[in-house]
């Protein structure tokens, strides 16, 4: 959607930016009767919302595996429908905490759903809920090949969504040939992943979040080189 960012309470005069607080109740009186100051509305999809696991992690002394899997996914999937990676029509980054929530939906649904879980699976599990909301991902070679295909599912849906939003960004921004062809190049790769539903090599997964991410810097700092890198990484994830 199309917001204006600063806004003013009409009870108390206090101002504040909407793009902060994903809200237009005043945050020092709270009420909800407030204006936007701008003539001009930018796009906008984030929101401040925090993914907070703490309760969760406070009831794994308490509560059966597939219960606390339940509580996570849970979590972690409010955590992703609230984000958006536009701010203030800025393109933010596809951050790690972001993709790091995804892996734990998709993990934590494994195992609330599986009557055997391994011990490896179970600790990769247990790590992302220690990690996930610190925002630095765990490394690909702390993920059990039995869930590879389930970090590459969640791996794709985030791409899937960080790619539609660039899309969104770049309909209401110059862009260059290369650079669209290079986000329809992506755009057919994340296609392929999520419909081998994560079943792609997941060196192939990791290579085309670099991509993305390559892309994105292009794209909100005109970098030629970081366009060269993604391009070369998506030529070579065929």
């Amino acid at each position: 959607m199309k917001v204006r960012g600063t806004r003013e309470c009409q009870n108390c005069g206090t101002q504040w930016s909407y793009y902060e607080t994903g809200s237009i109740a005043c945050p020092n009186c709270e009420s909800m009767q407030s204006v936007g100051l701008e003539d001009d509305r930018v796009k906008h999809t984030d929101s401040a919302v925090t993914l907070d696991l703490t309760k969760v992690r406070g009831a794994v002394d308490e509560e059966p595996l597939r219960e606390i899997a339940a509580l996570a996914k849970d979590a972690a999937r409010e955590y992703v429908r609230k984000r958006g990676f536009i701010k203030g029509g800025k393109l933010q980054p596809l951050d790690d905490t972001y993709l790091m929530a995804q892996e734990l939906r998709h993990v934590a649904d494994v195992i609330s759903r599986t009557l055997e879980i391994t011990d490896d699976e179970e600790l990769y599990f247990f790590s992302l809920l220690r990690e996930a909301d610190e925002g630095e991902r765990l490394a690909t070679a702390d993920v059990p090949q039995s869930m590879y295909d389930v970090r590459g599912l969640a791996d794709a849906e985030s791409l899937h969504d960080y790619h539609q939003e660039m899309g969104d960004w770049v309909r209401e921004h110059d862009l260059t040939r290369e650079g669209r062809n290079t986000l329809e190049m992506l755009g057919e790769h994340v296609r392929r992943a999520r419909a081998l539903e994560g079943g792609l090599d997941i060196d192939t997964v990791d290579a085309l979040v670099e991509a993305a991410r390559d892309l994105a810097c292009y794209l909100r700092e005109d970098d030629e080189n970081a366009l060269d890198s993604a391009r070369e990484t998506l030529s070579h994830s065929d």
